[in-house]
């Protein structure tokens, strides 16, 4: 019995260690992130830019199957020439339906108007092409990566039981472990101390 309760103690000690390395990894590439994402945000909008990276939660299903419903997709700033037809973009919509709203759409065609170079972009799933085109200084980027699902993370933080969940609880798991180490150390100091005055 003593050593399956061993065996226990080991196993959550691993486990807890683990756990612990995984969400300071976590918190640090998410600092250097923000960091990198701050740092080019302040750059652009001094430029009057967009940033050159940006990621976005898909909250329609107008590009399925290719790209689904809580899917993420990470976006890049490129000059108009390299956007061509077949390339899925991010941009801000003038349609006065969807005004302001970022889509991310397929290029279909590309056109020249006055110079200057306009795009039809059509959602994957739609039946038709989007009902007004889009300018150069619409574009936000384009898509580089989709991320699977991974908004439905993002939805679930933003409830108040979902932060007390991935935050609250495992930092207080944390917290309790180190507690439980110290009293530990504490005690077999103590022992420690005993013998060596019994033996005094």
């Amino acid at each position: 019995m003593k050593k399956i309760l061993d065996y226990i103690k080991w196993l959550f000690n691993y486990m807890s260690s683990i756990v612990m390395y995984a969400i300071i990894v976590v918190l640090i590439l998410v600092g250097v992130l923000l960091t990198v994402y701050y740092v080019d945000y302040k750059k652009a909008r001094n430029n009057l830019e967009v940033p050159l990276y940006g990621a976005y939660v898909i909250v329609s299903g107008s590009m399925e199957p290719i790209i689904k419903v809580r899917d993420a997709v990470l976006i890049k700033r490129v000059p108009e020439e390299n956007i061509k037809v077949g390339d899925v973009i991010t941009y801000e919509s003038r349609d006065e339906s969807f005004y302001g709203i970022l889509i991310t759409h397929r290029v279909v065609g590309i056109k020249e108007e006055n110079g200057q170079k306009i795009y039809i972009t059509k959602g994957d799933h739609n039946q038709t092409i989007d009902r007004l085109p889009v300018n150069g200084n619409q574009i936000y980027g384009k898509v580089i990566m989709r991320i699977p699902k991974i908004g439905y993370i993002k939805f679930f933080l933003v409830t108040s039981y979902g932060w007390i969940i991935a935050i609250v609880i495992p930092s207080l798991g944390i917290i309790i472990y180190d507690i439980l180490k110290l009293f530990k150390k504490v005690k077999v100091n103590n022992q420690e101390a005993k013998v060596v005055n019994y033996e005094n």
